[in-house]
């Protein structure tokens, strides 16, 4: 690493603002459309498969599971080709954000066709359709994250763009979360339950989906020469990016113990929970227990940037948010999750291992944006492209994994499909609990470990960033030079 003495960015250079409060908004609205379709699709499609088209827990594991595996390895590729092209307007994510929603939507509808057809017909267009729906969201998702890193070329504009964008991304999230209630409203309405799945594959698949294009109207501030090298050497770069790297192993190993058994199924444990004052069923306790844990941490969110300024770096605020995540888990399981003063309890724990929590995303895209600087320092190369696509390639090795796992541990647990989960045999009713609770500690002793290696140093940010100014400076009055002559 470089130790000379740290250097001011010239001083005109900070009084500049790049991100616009009206582009920022529309951005964050273009992320809560993406990830209310993603939500939707990700979290129910393996229920789907299983609960609602009769599809057993082992095989409906195996098909999404081996279908994200593969996903997962074009990811690398798609984001090295978005860091080779440029389009005709000189940009290389904007238009990206125009093409892709409206088809990704539509192979959203199509994964929940409400047709009659045979298990092996429906299996063979829901593989074909998801296998297209990844490759579109691949491209997608790489251009809307890569806007944050090339939205300005401050760390600190960069780091509240993340902010904001985070808070929209989980937005999205929270109203797919929703679905159970909708879902019960609409059934008691009459609907039956597979043109339920099909109507909100319409309203949050689509419909998500086309929202998502108001994220186009960020613009790229940072500009960079197209990379005239092959799609392997692209992809090689990632080797000088010790950051990244090691961010998508901590959370590769915390996201594959999230969730041993899909949450959902450990809500459904139970037909009623009595919370004293009232009794609720399964679904609407599980929206209640994640609306009321997650709201604190969402507030929380607004002051992410603030606090990691206050606490000495956006590293501290991941090792914080883990370490209680721990000790709230660990405290949660001895206390449990039967009676009124139990699930109250529980739910206060969990609400304040959510405070440092909720921000985990905005301190992983504000340091990969910050690294992709220190790669443009090191190579010349920007890797906006590359960079994140392994957040997206991570995701959906973790997802992968995990629903492999699901598949053979509901097995082993002799989970019947059959059957209403509030149903089942003594012993998958007994390890729903420890496996709910304690499953995701192992993932965040790991997370924590490895992220205690990341650099987070801002002094060599700042004199990282004069660097990179003084080098574009050079070049574009290099390029005014010559186009004058």
């Amino acid at each position: 690493m470089n130790t000379e003495p740290a250097r001011e960015i010239p001083s005109q250079e900070p009084a500049k603002k790049y991100v616009k409060t009206g582009r920022l908004i529309s951005y964050s609205i273009g992320l809560a459309g993406q990830n209310i379709s993603y939500g939707y699709i990700s979290g129910w499609l393996f229920y789907y498969l299983e609960y609602v088209r009769g599809i057993s827990p082992k095989l409906s594991g195996i098909i999404t599971g081996v279908s994200r595996i593969w996903d997962s390895i074009n990811d690398p590729i798609v984001g090295a080709m978005v860091d080779k092209h440029r389009f005709r307007s000189g940009e290389k994510l904007r238009p990206i954000l125009l093409i892709t929603p409206p088809i990704i939507g539509l192979l959203s509808m199509a994964m929940f066709l409400p047709l009659k057809m045979s298990n092996g017909a429906f299996i063979a267009i829901v593989c074909a359709a998801y296998l297209l729906w990844d490759l579109f969201y691949s491209f997608q998702d790489v251009a809307l994250w890569g806007l944050v890193a090339v939205s300005s070329p401050h760390s600190e504009e960069r780091s509240r763009v993340s902010q904001w964008v985070s808070i929209g991304a989980g937005a999205g999230g929270t109203v797919a979360g929703l679905f159970p209630t909708f879902r019960s409203a609409v059934e008691g309405a009459g609907m039956n339950t597979i043109t339920v799945f099909a109507l909100f594959a319409v309203l949050f698949g689509l419909g998500g989906e086309l929202m998502s294009m108001s994220a186009h109207r960020m613009k790229e501030a940072v500009e960079t020469e197209q990379s005239k090298e092959s799609l392997l050497e692209a992809i090689f770069v990632l080797r000088h990016n010790r950051t990244l790297l090691l961010i998508s192993l901590a959370r590769y190993c915390k996201d594959v113990f999230n969730t041993i058994i899909p949450w959902v199924y450990f809500f459904e444990s139970r037909e009623v929970y009595n919370l004293g004052f009232t009794k609720i069923g399964y679904g609407n306790m599980q929206v209640f227990y994640t609306f009321l844990t997650g709201a604190v941490g969402a507030v929380a969110m607004l002051f992410a940037t603030r606090i990691a300024d206050k606490i000495g770096g956006m590293k501290r605020l991941l090792i914080i948010a883990q370490v209680s995540n721990i000790v709230c888990r660990v405290l949660s399981y001895f206390v449990g999750f039967n009676s009124p003063s139990q699930i109250i309890t529980t739910m206060v724990l969990i609400s304040i291992a959510t405070i440092p929590m909720n921000s985990m995303d905005i301190a992983h895209r504000a340091l990969t944006a910050d690294s992709i600087d220190y790669v443009e320092y090191k190579t010349g190369k920007r890797t906006e492209g590359i960079s994140f696509s392994m957040q997206n390639f991570i995701s959906k090795l973790s997802s992968a994994t995990v629903q492999i796992i699901n598949g053979w541990v509901l097995s082993i647990l002799g989970h019947d499909s059959n059957r209403k989960n509030f149903d089942q045999n003594p012993t998958y009713m007994k390890w729903q609990w420890p496996i709910f609770m304690l499953g995701p500690v192992i993932g965040a002793t790991l997370y924590t470990i490895i992220i205690s290696f990341v650099r987070d140093d801002k002094e060599e940010r700042m004199r990282i960033e004069a660097e990179l100014f003084e080098r574009r400076k050079a070049v574009e009055e290099k390029e005014a030079a010559l186009n004058t002559d």
